[in-house]
């Protein structure tokens, strides 16, 4: 009983099905705009785990020639809030980035540090140009400046689960970005 485990632990729901469908297009169509005459491949680079389904959804939307590739970076440990120290755990396949246009996919911006530490490190791998396109922005949550090149949705400083966002692993299948029940991560 998959829907009674979600209506005994999510709150409310903030973001639909629906509107999560809709922004992928949105965003795919800015996307296509921006990288449709470019000549060069576009190396969209999902941030593990919480982008995948994201990341899954957009390429679908996107008429264009592209590779995917994979990091893994994090400034949480265990709970809700940064530690302020960004950990690369997982790095690219892909090694020379010097003929490439790299678009950073992510789920969520909040603190900003780990995008910031990302979004460095891949300048600093030589792609002809690296840009973010973020699902979700919470602004209200960020202590590092990031650039947003595409940007979903801007939230408010809630904690969301679901559509790739966790919390402890659990809720990633939420076909929604939903807030969960505060009993649930309150005491992490």
């Amino acid at each position: 009983m998959a829907s009674d485990f979600f209506a005994s632990n999510v709150e409310k729901v903030l973001i639909s099905e629906e509107q999560l469908q809709a922004t992928v297009t949105r965003l795919a169509g800015e996307i296509e705009q921006t990288y449709g005459d470019s000549g060069r491949p576009l190396l969209l680079i999902g941030v593990l785990k919480g982008s995948i389904v994201f990341l899954a959804d957009l390429m679908r939307a996107l008429h264009l020639p592209l590779m995917i590739d994979f990091v893994q970076a994090s400034s949480y440990g265990a709970g809700t809030v940064s530690s302020g120290t960004v950990h690369l755990r997982l790095d690219l396949k892909q090694k020379d980035l010097s003929e490439v246009d790299v678009l950073v996919v992510e789920d969520i911006l909040d603190s900003g540090n780990t995008l910031s530490f990302l979004l460095d490190y891949l300048r600093s791998k030589g792609a002809n140009s690296v840009r973010l396109c973020v699902l979700l922005n919470k602004p209200a949550r960020r202590i590092t400046e990031v650039p947003i090149d595409f940007e979903g949705l801007k939230i408010p400083d809630e904690f969301v689960v679901g559509y790739g966002l966790d919390f402890d692993e659990r809720f990633r299948n939420l076909p929604f970005i939903g807030v969960p029940k505060r009993e649930i991560y309150e005491n992490c």
